[in-house]
């Protein structure tokens, strides 16, 4: 059984503090994962460490740069997140190693994400857990943009025919328009007026994006915070299902 789990920037790092994780949410979330008994794929989002690099430099999902010294910034930020999350993962006893998508992943000039994933599905096979997290990627005539945690989530649940999917986020569950967590989701239109659907929303990558994007999935999907964690590796069906 394959799970794939997102640890949310603003789980694993002090959003409001650049380049700092949080040591207290990133030791219960290792903690938690080590009881898994499951094939894990974790991601990880920029928080407090790629995206200030990325607002300075003016790069996104949709601006790019040529400047390597803005792609060297981004990268570097997010090497050195994703090396606390995976040495925190490794002292609670998962199998964790990195995989950093700037090596890999590659955009065309429509945009479409290229992204091999044999080599996970190998390290799944041999017992390691792969850790990604965004990144800045290569896009074609666009220099370098930004891979986000959230299409790296969806971009690998498919490839990997994962089994369950996991967004571990600053909040409990999708709020509806009375802040009460919905139980379970399946059709955006039920949640449009609540999550603000419009396509401006959307293009913000805020909770309604998150909600079509997971629609999509054949695997159900959970979005749940730190406190939700633990009931999520247990197989169970903590904040808002999504399918």
């Amino acid at each position: 059984m394959t799970t794939v789990l997102k640890l949310g920037g603003s789980v694993v790092t002090e959003k409001d503090e650049p380049e700092t994780v949080d040591r207290e949410n990133l030791r219960r979330a290792a903690d938690a994962l080590a009881k898994s008994d499951e094939e894990l794929v974790v991601i990880h989002g920029g928080g407090s460490f790629g995206h200030h690099h990325a607002a300075e430099h003016g790069v996104s999902t949709t601006d790019g740069t040529h400047d390597t010294e803005a792609v060297r910034a981004i990268h570097g930020a997010m090497k050195d997140l994703n090396e606390a999350v995976v040495d925190a993962l490794a002292v609670a006893g998962v199998s964790a190693v990195p995989v950093h998508p700037f090596s890999a992943a590659s955009r065309n000039s429509a945009g479409d994400l290229s992204l091999p994933t044999d080599q996970l599905a190998t390290m799944l096979d041999e017992g390691f857990t792969p850790v990604l997290h965004g990144d800045v990627v290569v896009h074609e005539t666009a220099g370098a943009t930004i891979l986000s945690g959230d299409e790296l989530v969806v971009a690998l649940a498919d490839a990997l025919d994962a089994d369950r999917v996991g967004v571990c986020s600053a909040v409990p569950g999708v709020y509806d328009a009375d802040e009460n967590v919905i139980d379970r989701i399946d059709a955006f239109g039920d949640v449009a007026d609540a999550l603000g659907g419009s396509d401006a929303t959307d293009v913000t990558g805020g909770m309604a994006a998150k909600v079509r994007e997971l629609l999509g999935l054949a695997a159900p999907a959970y979005v749940f915070d730190i406190d939700g964690l633990d009931e999520f590796i247990a197989g169970e069906h903590p904040g808002t299902r999504i399918d």
